[in-house]
């Protein structure tokens, strides 16, 4: 299987803006945070740069794709540049938690998994973009409520309008990411496996590329799934705490 050159200008024109903007941010934009934030909100704020632009550009190269859609269809060049934007908000991103966050190695396994993924789609593979972009899409439409709120969540202790806000986005960004991550990404996910089952790949995808992301995919899925679970809990106990706190 060829292999193609990197040769494109995109990927070390995104990775270099995605690391200006880490830097700005934590040079200037959070340089009077306490130590314990900064690098956080750092990753944070090129996350915002990354994840409604990335939908955005996503749908824009699915509507103008030219050829049917189907999980083992060609790249196109708009899907490419979609791919490269994302990798490159990953390595920086990857950066970021290798220096400050070397023990957080979840995120690190999370980053390195979907590196993986697009990376073999885009350089290797040449197919399956479609799909991929159709995820990142579902990944990233909560990007700016979990941005914000994360943000808020940060700022709660010490700003009350910030623990309002906090408090305020919780039930409905908990609410959306589980339609997204719980309900409409495992339908789409379980599509996918059933058309690779099916041998509809065959000759386009290799085996190998495809059952290694569904398994990178369905794994990203349920540490979602747990993640918004875990919330969920807490913040129902949150409320009864605050309830049996009234009625005493």
């Amino acid at each position: 299987m060829e292999i193609l050159a990197f040769h494109s200008p995109n990927l070390p024109t995104f990775f270099f803006s995605f690391l200006l903007i880490y830097l700005f941010a934590y040079l200037l934009v959070f340089r009077k945070w306490a130590p314990k934030h900064r690098p956080e909100a750092s990753s944070c704020f090129i996350s915002l740069a990354h994840g409604t632009p990335a939908v955005i550009m996503a749908v824009y190269a699915l509507i103008n794709t030219q050829s049917p859609l189907t999980f083992a269809s060609p790249n196109t060049a708009l899907h490419n540049i979609v791919l490269e934007f994302s990798i490159s908000y990953f390595l920086v991103d990857l950066l970021h938690y290798l220096v400050f966050l070397p023990n957080d190695i979840l995120f690190i396994l999370h980053h390195v998994a979907t590196l993986y993924v697009f990376f073999t789609c885009r350089y290797m593979i040449h197919h399956g973009a479609f799909a991929l972009l159709v995820l990142l899409i579902l990944a990233e439409v909560t990007s700016l409520c979990q941005n914000i709120w994360t943000f808020a969540g940060f700022l709660r202790a010490d700003v009350p309008a910030a623990a309002k806000l906090y408090d305020l986005l919780s039930p409905p960004f908990y609410a959306f990411y589980s339609v997204v991550r719980g309900f409409l990404g495992p339908f789409f996910v379980y599509k996918m496996g059933i058309f690779y089952l099916s041998g509809m790949a065959y000759n386009l995808i290799p085996r190998w590329a495809w059952v290694s992301w569904m398994v990178v995919i369905v794994t990203a899925i349920l540490v979602s799934i747990v993640w918004v679970v875990d919330h969920w809990i807490d913040w129902f106990k949150g409320r009864n705490y605050q309830a049996v706190k009234k009625v005493v």
